[in-house]
């Protein structure tokens, strides 16, 4: 069985996001808000939200036990601040807070003293994908069936 770890990140979040598209919502103000401070607009992509939510859970799943913090210094970046030297900022704390709300409430990931885990119900979710993910890059790809 594959894991996480066996297929490229670009393609496992984006077949867990069409997953997680029939699971969740995104909040009301998802259509408006930036992703950090260092973003001049919002993202330009309708179903940023998903996308965001599965590379959550996916770094939940790599770094965990991870906190909200750890996740705002992953999704942060360079903010231009005209003549002056540039600086890192965090991202958004709201979308990282909600996203691992609602995998909580799906049972995907679960809140402990060190920061959040994913549960064995989100780890089969995973790992299920994965596999679905790595046979079909295995009939595309044969050389991929020894890794």
């Amino acid at each position: 069985m594959a894991t996480v770890y066996d297929v490229p990140a670009d393609l496992l979040i984006k077949r867990v996001a069409e997953r997680l598209k029939d699971m969740v919502a995104p909040p009301e103000w998802a259509k408006y808000v930036k992703t950090g401070v260092h973003k001049e607009r919002s993202p330009e992509q309708d179903d940023w939200w998903y996308l965001r939510l599965a590379s959550i859970f996916r770094r939940v799943y790599i770094d965990g036990p991870v906190g909200i913090e750890r996740l705002r210094t992953f999704y942060g970046g360079r903010k231009r601040r005209g003549s002056k030297p540039p600086k890192f900022r965090k991202g958004s704390g709201a979308i990282v807070r909600n996203a691992l709300h609602q995998l909580e409430q799906l049972g995907f990931v679960k809140k402990t003293r060190e920061g959040r885990v994913v549960t064995p119900m989100g780890r089969s979710f995973l790992d299920k994908v994965a596999t679905e993910l790595k046979s079909e890059l295995v009939s595309e790809i044969p050389a991929l069936e020894k890794y």
